[in-house]
């Protein structure tokens, strides 16, 4: 009887850390809800987007034209001066009586296209900035996939966990009922009612990851709900068909953004060689000037003012700019091979775990449970020892979890996959 309350009371315990996720309606998201709200509130990606708003406004800047100079001067000014009025009378105090005013404006006339060049190499930095940006979002939503899929691995576990909970307490209540029939002894159900520690502890396991799993989620979201009123929903399996390998690199090739950030880098380094070249040459600057010089009344004049490169042609970073342009190919090309790396290291990732499941789902699943149920029968009926029906029980909760992780795995290795490309290509 002490052994029937204490089980009444852990059932308690357990229901009671149930109720506040009853007591409140869950609002479940689906992957496509989750990557929408993350792409409309996280913090980061708002964050990097404005990159893309600066680097569009420092094309106006490269654009602009060089403003003119205006210059005035009075010369000629006699402070201590004292002439005769026109009109005659005695002398008065006349600083500016041959004050001789001069006025000129000029402009720089940029030659060899240097504003188009600088326009073309802002636009092509808003470029990068772009492909950046893309390529940071590639990598925060594969943290969001793998927040996602570790909820949902999580709920698996939890499902698990309570099925065991609850078929464990099943089989004590029968065995409870032989030992009053007097058909077991009371060692034997003492170990069993053990035994139940390892289901709860499972229970309980699964249900503290699973809140983690969420607040982890949560916090890419930016979103402060209640752990209680959030929740996820999603398909917690694999499938066995598989794209062919080429198939998959040449869906990284035309998608990963690094890639086309690298790509872009050599035709900014190129336009940046072009400016650089453009910048060695002579930009003239005219003059117009306005004097008055008595008895002329007014007069102008026009200059032009030519430097003279003879010593300085930018030799130095047209060098550097060309080197520059070798440096960004080199790096286009490990950043190739870097696509193909990731994609080839998810690839077979996928494939192991799919030849792992495959033979848990068809055959280990169901042969664990038969084992189980089977042994469970012959200890009922004197055909197995209490040892052998431990084993059993464990082998089974042993395969299951080795299922669900593996489940785990394949969907992080798609997540993975999903990385490499630079797209969603695998569910």
């Amino acid at each position: 009887m002490k052994i029937a309350a204490s089980n009444t009371t852990c059932r308690a315990i357990l229901v009671a850390g149930l109720l506040p996720a009853a007591n409140f309606a869950q609002t479940a998201y689906s992957w496509q809800q989750i990557k929408d709200k993350f792409e409309a509130a996280n913090p980061t990606l708002k964050a990097a987007r404005l990159n893309i708003d600066e680097s569009r406004a420092a094309e106006i800047t490269a654009y602009l034209r060089p403003n003119p100079d205006l210059s005035g001067t009075l010369d000629q000014i006699n402070p201590f001066s004292k002439q005769p009025p026109p009109s005659g009378g005695p002398n008065v105090y006349r600083p500016f009586a041959y004050t001789e005013p001069y006025g000129s404006i000029s402009y720089l006339h940029e030659r060899q296209h240097k504003r188009e060049l600088r326009r073309d190499q802002a636009r092509e930095s808003t470029t990068i900035a772009e492909s950046t940006y893309l390529d940071q979002e590639r990598g925060l939503v594969f943290n969001l996939r793998s927040a996602f899929v570790q909820t949902l691995q999580a709920k698996a576990f939890l499902e698990n966990a309570r099925e065991n909970l609850e078929y464990w307490d099943k089989e004590l209540d029968l065995n409870r009922l032989r030992l009053k029939a007097g058909d077991l002894a009371q060692v034997d159900l003492n170990r069993l009612v053990l035994q139940r520690v390892q289901f709860e502890s499972d229970f309980e396991t699964a249900w503290v990851n699973l809140r983690t799993a969420k607040i982890q989620l949560l916090m890419l979201l930016n979103d402060r709900t209640p752990i209680d009123r959030f929740d996820v929903t999603g398909p917690f399996d694999f499938t066995d068909e598989l794209r062919p390998l080429d198939e998959f690199r040449n869906i990284a090739l035309e998608s990963r953004p690094d890639l086309k950030a690298a790509m872009q880098n050599v035709e900014l380094a190129k336009i940046t060689y072009k400016l650089t070249v453009s910048n060695g040459s002579t930009d003239p600057t005219f003059s117009v000037d306005f004097a008055r010089n008595p008895p002329i009344p007014v007069y102008m004049g026009v200059s032009v003012s030519i430097p003279l490169r003879i010593f300085d042609r930018n030799q130095g970073e047209k060098a550097r700019t060309q080197v520059d342009i070798s440096r960004n190919e080199r790096l286009r090309d490990a950043n190739e091979a870097q696509v193909f790396n990731d994609i080839d290291s998810a690839y077979w990732t996928l494939v192991q775990n799919v030849n792992l499941l495959k033979p848990y789902k068809s055959t280990y699943l169901s042969l664990a449970t038969d084992v189980r149920d089977t042994t469970a029968f012959s200890y009922k009926n004197g055909g197995a020892s209490l040892l052998d029906y431990l084993d059993a029980e464990k082998a089974y909760r042993d395969t299951r979890l080795a299922y669900l992780n593996l489940i785990g795995s394949y969907l992080t290795a798609a997540a993975q996959m999903n990385m490499a490309a630079g797209r969603e290509v695998l569910q």
